[in-house]
């Protein structure tokens, strides 16, 4: 009887050999978690065979951090020792096809960690800022958007005028539902309910007076965070008109993407939409058939900088523009792979932004602040953000359950509500 064919672990080298230009052999591929403001924060770090060069990406999934750890450690990183670090599509692509069934935000989340940090090696590799080998600049600066929240309408607008007064144009707007949980506004107690119709009694008012409050000079943007059914989506659309919204954020859950083409039928509100989506084969088609204004994908949850720069090219021959996601629990090198694709794309649109706090900052050099409500690109070779792994210690993860409580959120019936 012959002997079982079993297939060696070694992976075998792309049917290339002798790189073009300078290269460098990947000799190691380690992940870190990091907690520097409180949220978990998925860091890894490729290491090259030339001394000192060695690339950082971000691959934060904060919910499911641990998962994403084994996913680097145990499947994606070995998968790439041996492998030219500027072979960048090959690797992208041959790591999103090697579990078979691909995709979905944990090995996604993974696959960016490395895709990132191939990218940042491959600036320094070239002397130069990530945006330039993307193409070069397509603007000067970044516009940015804060957030605003507020107990009531007056302290939202108190919110607003002060995020004017520090030079932005873009804020975005939340007010506290009595008696909810809302989203956008810190939690005050236990309660985990959520009233969508009480929300959709409140917000078009709030929203319509700051808007009469701050003028036409503003742009106002607006997230309901998947929170109501596409009937209720419809009549938000409508209603916060008058507060002529910059975009409205996630008016519908992705389960409901069917709904968009007839959410644009019933209000001319920019939408924007898809946070939440891990797979080409929803947002590709939601760009294509013009269902959205703005893409808001995580770039870790679709893959990384290499997928995000291809979706930032199909929204540029369709009209929609990008606003990626850029909240604290993308790290400060997945925020500065956002700004490389905002310097370099003609489809971006606005980039959310979270101002990183100074131990954050000590962790991770080189962090993008904002000026006057605009990120200046770095000039410094690759993504301009290094990560210190000894200040990264000194803020260990937190628990893997403390970090959100989104499926504890219920509607007043008792039943569970999506965000």
């Amino acid at each position: 009887m012959a002997e079982e064919y079993r297939p060696s672990p070694e992976v075998p080298s792309p049917p290339w050999h002798d790189p073009i230009g300078p290269s460098a052999r990947i000799t190691r591929v380690r992940s870190f978690l990091t907690a520097p403001e409180g949220v978990t924060l998925v860091v890894v770090k490729v290491e090259t065979d030339i001394d000192g060069l060695y690339g950082v990406g971000c691959a934060t999934f904060t919910q499911r951090a641990y998962a994403v750890r084994t996913a680097i450690d145990e499947y994606a990183g070995p998968l790439v020792i041996g492998r030219d670090a500027a072979d960048i599509s090959d690797i992208a692509e041959g790591l999103r096809l090697d579990s078979y069934w691909r995709g979905g935000p944990v090995l996604n989340s993974a696959l960016s960690g490395i895709d990132m940090a191939l990218w940042d090696i491959a600036g320094k590799l070239a002397g130069m800022p990530v945006w330039r080998l993307l193409g070069g600049r397509t603007r000067s600066v970044v516009s940015a958007y804060t957030h605003a929240y507020g107990a009531d309408a007056a302290q939202l607008a108190d919110e607003v005028d002060r995020a004017i007064a520090d030079g932005y144009r873009f804020v975005r707007c939340q007010v506290e539902v009595p008696g909810s949980v809302t989203y956008g506004a810190a939690p005050r107690d236990d309660n985990t309910t959520w009233d969508a119709e009480a929300y959709l009694r409140l917000a078009p008012e709030v929203l319509s007076g700051v808007r009469a409050h701050v003028g036409n000079d503003v742009e106002l943007l607006h997230d309901a965070h998947e929170r109501l059914t596409p009937q209720q989506a419809c009549r938000l659309a409508k209603a916060v008109e008058p507060a002529r919204l910059f975009f409205l954020e996630d008016p519908i859950a992705p389960e409901d993407i069917g709904w968009l083409p007839g959410l644009r039928t019933t209000s001319w509100t920019p939408i924007a939409f898809g946070e939440l989506l891990t797979d080409p084969g929803q947002y590709n088609s939601l760009v294509a058939n013009r269902h959205i204004d703005f893409i808001r994908c995580h770039l870790s949850a679709i893959g990384g900088l290499t997928p995000g720069w291809r979706l930032a090219a199909l929204c540029e021959a369709f009209g929609v523009r990008t606003a990626w996601h850029g909240p604290r629990d993308v790290s400060p090198i997945g925020h500065a792979a956002n700004v490389a694709l905002d310097i370099a794309s003609t489809a971006f649109g606005v980039q959310e932004h979270h101002e990183f706090g100074q131990h954050a900052r000590e962790v991770f050099p080189g962090t993008l602040v904002t000026e006057a409500g605009v990120i200046h690109p770095p000039e410094e070779p690759g993504l301009g953000v290094d990560f210190d792994e000894s200040a990264a210690e000194q803020f260990p993860p937190v628990s893997a359950l403390s970090n959100w409580h989104y499926a504890r959120v219920r509607r007043p019936d008792g039943s569970i509500q999506r965000p």
